[in-house]
């Protein structure tokens, strides 16, 4: 190698050795001015350090604090499962379980035009709302509630960042449609909305836990802070339903709603030793589980929210107060021809011209002419109490939303012929739950039961309300069992091995506003079996028949003769009627009487 000159010669003078300290390059004086100006910036850069330092770590600690909790630190709700709704026999009815629900940081979303196709693909949104959650400048927003296992995993699969999960209680209802109207629903804060899910919402929500944690930028969580607090569950509720007699209930209900090309029907089961509501069915009804696209007629719990004028049921009422007042017998006859009878300008009248009538005949043949006879012998104080003292006019005594008190006129109000009307179900309103538990009275030796949908503890005391004595009570229960005999309004109400007592009824519509009414019909039964020892009371409405049927002996006691004989059986009672003998006389040829209404 061949050095530069000057290199070469130190080189040769030092054996060889270059010596770099000799280098006039470096030997060149560095301006004093320079390395001051230097020595400054460098001294301003530490100052400006500290003083950022005090100002951030002393001086503004609690806003830059506060800052940062609130991009990292977070207080998570552990929300508490929602109680279990059961049946009597601790069947489930509604049950809340964990599912996924997915929630997004918008400003940290990174995804292509495509991606973001696919993940509304995914979780069930157009374009144009996924778009609208995630171009906002929140750190939170939800994307979906409550998607399924596979839908999750799908999103999962994109690795979008910004998209995150988390679980989330939702509630179930393995019963659907057949006791929506019973349990009701929650909405997406897991509150009550509707039926006992709103009834009992303070006892099934229970107490929401927290949990203070730091999270990183993407949303993980990376530390805890401060003490636990842990959820507490809410409150299991059982029920006084039987999930067996609901379904069933709801089941031929809506079997009848479609033969007669009904607008609705329901069914009302009751326990007539305890007043227990064993089945309270509607239809049209609706999945709990589905909150999309519900409509009012869907929603009404109609046995509860829905009255309408009794008809013919309120015979046995009447013709009870007439016995316990002594004013007749069971064998007292009474003339009912010429088949009406005028009152302050108005006829009422029967469908037949019978003649002679005894008492008992008057509700077998479901005569309006006898009922108002013997109405119209009762101060209307006297008939009002009756009236009241079985139910009508108050609310059911149920912790239940939507349940109605109906409509009964102080009796100082009343006009002859309205005292006349309300004796064969006019002129006062009720619900289909009203009459079932009025008739509770006639099942329970003249004491109307309070009825309950949460079960009774077993041996706990049920106390009725006296309105007939037992005589008065058992006397009317043999009238409805000729009722719904052979002979009577609703043979088609007899149940295979039981004995079983009701009145059919049958009401024009009336109009809205109260202005008439018109060729339009509700069809009911309520009834009690077995006779001698009644066990349950059923009562089925079914509203508008179109097909040309409409009688309630023909429409709704076909219900009640099902749903009884099922419930009979799955309730272990024996049997007290002989088969043979029954089917030999119901086959006798004789037709059912069309009742008067």
């Amino acid at each position: 190698m061949k050095w530069p000159k000057v290199f070469r010669s130190k080189r040769q003078e030092g054996g060889g050795r270059l010596s770099y300290a000799s280098s006039p390059l470096l030997a060149t004086p560095t301006p004093v001015g320079r390395s001051r100006l230097l020595l400054a910036l460098v001294g301003l850069g530490f100052v400006a350090l500290a003083a950022r330092a005090f100002y951030v770590q002393v001086y503004a600690e609690d806003f830059f604090q506060a800052q940062g909790d609130s991009r990292m630190a977070a207080q998570l709700e552990l929300p508490a499962s929602r109680g279990r709704i059961q049946d009597r026999n601790g069947q489930v009815l509604a049950t809340s379980v964990t599912v996924p629900s997915v929630w997004a940081i918008p400003e940290d979303i990174r995804a292509t035009p495509a991606q973001r196709q696919q993940l509304a693909r995914l979780l069930g949104l157009t374009r144009q709302e996924l778009d609208g959650k995630l171009d906002g400048t929140g750190r939170f927003v939800w994307l979906r509630r409550w998607v399924d296992d596979e839908t999750a995993q799908a999103v999962r699969q994109l690795k979008l960042a910004g998209v995150h999960f988390e679980r989330e209680y939702s509630r179930r209802y393995p019963e659907g449609e057949a006791s929506a109207h019973v349990v009701g629903f929650t909405n997406l804060e897991d509150k009550g909305q509707e039926g006992i899910e709103l009834a009992f919402q303070k006892e099934l929500q229970g107490r929401d836990g927290s949990r203070s944690v730091l999270r990183d930028r993407l949303g993980r969580i990376i530390e805890d802070r401060g003490d636990l607090v842990p959820p507490l569950d809410g409150r299991d509720v059982q029920l006084s339903i039987d999930a067996r007699v609901q379904f069933y209930a709801f089941q031929k209900v809506r079997e009848a709603v479609a033969e007669h090309g009904a607008k609705a029907g329901s069914v009302v089961v009751l326990d007539a030793h305890t007043g227990e509501v064993l089945a309270l069915a509607n239809y049209p009804s609706f999945d709990p589980g589905t909150r999309k696209n519900l409509s009012g007629n869907q929603l009404r719990n109609r046995a509860l929210t829905d009255v309408f004028e009794p008809g013919s049921t309120m015979k046995p009422l009447v013709i009870a107060q007439a016995l316990e007042s002594g004013r007749v017998r069971p064998d007292s006859v009474l003339n009912v021809a010429p088949r009406s009878i005028s009152i302050s300008g108005w006829s009422p009248s029967d469908v037949h011209a019978y003649g002679d009538l005894t008492v008992a005949g008057i509700i077998q043949k479901s005569s309006n002419v006898g009922t108002v006879k013997l109405a119209m012998q009762m101060p209307a104080k006297e008939l009002h109490e009756v009236f009241s003292g079985v139910g009508f006019g108050q609310r059911p005594g149920l912790n239940f939303p939507g349940a109605i008190s109906g409509k009964l006129r102080p009796y100082k109000s009343w006009r002859p012929i309205e005292q006349a009307t309300m004796s064969f179900g006019y002129g006062l309103s009720t619900s289909l739950m009203q009459l079932a538990r009025a008739y509770t009275v006639f099942a329970n030796d003249g004491a109307v039961l309070p009825v309950t949908l949460v079960k009774r503890e077993a041996g706990e005391p049920v106390v009725g309300q006296r309105v007939f004595s037992p005589e008065t009570a058992r006397t009317v229960r043999d009238m409805l069992q000729a009722a719904a005999g052979v002979g009577g309004t609703a043979p088609k109400a007899q149940v295979a091995g039981y004995s079983v007592g009701g009145k059919s009824g049958t009401a024009h519509k009336n109009v809205e506003g109260g202005k008439g009414y018109v060729n339009k019909y509700r069809s009911w039964f309520v009834g009690l079996a077995p006779i001698r020892d009644p066990r349950i009371v059923v009562a089925v409405m079914v509203d508008e028949p179109s097909k040309g049927v409409y009688y309630g002996g023909a429409v709704a006691a076909p219900v009640f003769s099902q749903v009884v004989g099922q419930t009979l059986r799955w309730m272990g009672v024996p049997s007290d009627l002989d088969v043979n003998l029954q089917a030999a006389a119901m086959n006798s040829g004789e037709a059912a009487v069309l009742e008067s209404f």
